[in-house]
């Protein structure tokens, strides 16, 4: 996958938010269970979330035009 999320087409950013929803439930399930390896990956996962939340509402007001695939 690309690096940057500003690079990636509306249908990447579905699925990249998918992605990071389930593993930010899965960190913090961890986080109750047991001991978690790195406690900012949640952190992380949260404002990556909101990163995708926000080019998408960009994309749906017009801001930034529509990505195709390459």
């Amino acid at each position: 996958m690309k690096g940057k999320i500003e690079e990636l087409s509306f249908e990447e950013l579905d699925r990249s938010l998918n992605e990071s929803k389930e593993e930010l439930r899965k960190q913090r399930f961890k986080a109750v269970t047991s001991k978690v390896d790195n406690p900012k990956r949640i952190k992380e996962l949260k404002k990556h979330i909101a990163r995708i939340l926000t080019l998408k509402r960009e994309y749906a007001l017009g801001i930034r035009g529509k990505r195709t695939p390459r």
